[in-house]
């Protein structure tokens, strides 16, 4: 277990980062942040920073010379950037689990191998593999960038009559995987902790509207059945457990009602803490970031308990948050805005909470 005064290397600099680093120092732990960015909003609150590209194994070793443990904010870190920081200072969550959430086919064969249901799917290598996958999955369904996609970038929808060489171009004619659709009633998320020791804990379940492919609310807890909420949390834990993980890590799921019976379908897995676990800060008695912190640290894990009836987050896309200053005069909203120097349109710029009959 480290303790107060260590300090936590965290690879990336965004706006995750920033809010790692905060959490970090409310328990007097140092933050170091390396990224290749030169004015990311984390370096306005970290210790330490590093600007350098990932795959400087020079910067890298003086980097994990300077700090106790390796975290990241983001899963697309080079492989390469985890082999030489492992060699000298624990990373966590371990880079076996950034191979596998790095890799859609990869995440998907190893949730089913749980017993767990996904989506149908298949490896698209090329056009005629597109069509092979579209005839056997059918029509609506969804095409997506094995590697790097996120937020709607890296996918695209094959509908009745489309181009499928078109579609398989578009994405740049890199590996793929074909998704079916999945006629969900609901999008939601378990967000949870697994520390050093396998303590697990939970958040509870929330539930998220993405608008145009980006998070736009989260509401805890989902209106869901108690039953399919003890299931969703299950699901997370079953999937921690054998990746080995320590750190926050969420879960993406749906929601798929049958004759009034809701089941479950593992949508991704992101092994870092996340953008519908925000509502946490305001709305938990630990938040994910001081929880994420907790772990790698190998401390003990907090309580996971809501304040109120209800949490709900909104992020604060573009220019939504221009409206700041009508945002900090309303009773009870609580505002972050992530520093970021640029406002542009899809742009994640901050985030208000909004907690219901506090307790």
């Amino acid at each position: 277990m480290l303790k107060p005064g260590s300090t936590i290397g965290i690879l990336g600099g965004g706006q995750l980062a920033r809010m790692l680093a905060l959490a970090g120092a409310r328990l007097g732990l140092k933050s170091h942040v390396f990224s290749p960015v030169d004015d990311d909003p984390a370096f306005d609150v970290c210790s330490a920073h590093t600007r350098a590209d990932f795959l400087d194994e020079a910067a890298l070793a003086a980097f994990a010379e300077a700090v106790d443990v390796v975290t990241y904010e983001f899963e697309n870190v080079p492989a390469r950037t985890a082999e030489v920081l492992e060699a000298r200072r624990p990373v966590r969550p371990n880079p076996k689990v950034l191979a596998l959430t790095q890799d859609r086919l990869v995440e998907k064969d190893f949730v089913q191998g749980l017993g767990i249901p996904t989506a149908g799917f298949a490896d698209v290598l090329d056009a005629e593999g597109l069509a092979r996958a579209v005839e056997r999955l059918g029509r609506p369904s969804i095409l997506k960038t094995r590697r790097f996609g996120y937020d709607g970038k890296g996918q695209t929808q094959i509908r009745e009559g489309a181009d499928l060489a078109e579609a398989f171009r578009s994405l740049g004619g890199v590996p793929c995987i074909l998704e079916s659709f999945v006629p969900f009633t609901k999008e939601v998320s378990v967000v949870a902790a697994r520390g050093l020791d396998g303590e697990f804990r939970a958040y509870d379940v929330c539930e998220n509207v993405h608008e145009h492919h980006i998070l736009a609310t989260t509401t805890a807890p989902a209106a869901i059945g108690p039953e399919t909420a003890e299931a969703a949390v299950d699901v997370a834990r079953r999937i921690a457990e054998a990746a080995e993980y320590v750190g926050v890590i969420a879960v993406e799921m749906f929601v798929v009602e049958d004759e009034g019976r809701e089941t479950l379908v593992v949508n991704e897995i992101a092994p870092r803490v996340h953008n519908s676990g925000h509502w946490t800060v305001d709305g938990a008695v630990t938040s994910q970031f001081e929880q994420h912190m907790r772990a790698v640290a190998g401390m003990p894990l907090g309580s996971t308990r809501r304040h109120g009836q209800k949490v709900v987050m909104r992020n604060l896309i573009g220019a939504d948050a221009d409206k700041w200053a009508n945002i900090l005069a309303e009773d009870g909203a609580c505002l972050h805005l992530y520093g970021k120097k640029e406002t542009r349109a899809g742009r994640k710029m901050g985030h208000v909470t909004r907690v219901v009959s506090r307790d």
